[in-house]
């Protein structure tokens, strides 16, 4: 598994290459902390375009961190998504919690209003 982490004023971008499983969702989850402490993030933004499976533990660590976030008036988006994962987030309910995005930039236009 590979992270792409980028900071786009107060949206973290996080690309996923790979699987999201029990293996690593909690180094994926320090990881997104560790950013979150450095600077003033509101919004996650997830490019899945590279996320071959996701199980239950990326689906925890996504929810964990959606509470997080939505606790700061903040909000969780998701771009790239795959036939298989698409499937997964929607029989999760994560489609409830997390807008879906044609692309990345039109999430960070929309996330950060320009």
């Amino acid at each position: 598994m590979e992270i792409n982490i980028k900071n786009y004023g107060k949206t973290l971008y996080i690309a996923i290459k790979g699987e999201l499983d029990h293996h690593n969702s909690e180094n994926v989850r320090s990881l997104i902390r560790e950013e979150m402490l450095k600077a003033p993030i509101i919004n996650l933004l997830f490019d899945f375009n590279d996320l071959a499976f996701m199980d239950s533990s990326g689906v925890g660590m996504i929810l964990g961190r959606y509470n997080e976030i939505k606790n700061n008036g903040g909000k969780i988006g998701v771009t790239n998504v795959g036939p298989q994962v698409k499937r997964i987030i929607e029989i999760s309910g994560l489609k409830k919690v997390m807008k879906t995005f044609r692309s990345v930039k039109d999430a960070i236009k929309e996330f950060e209003g320009v």
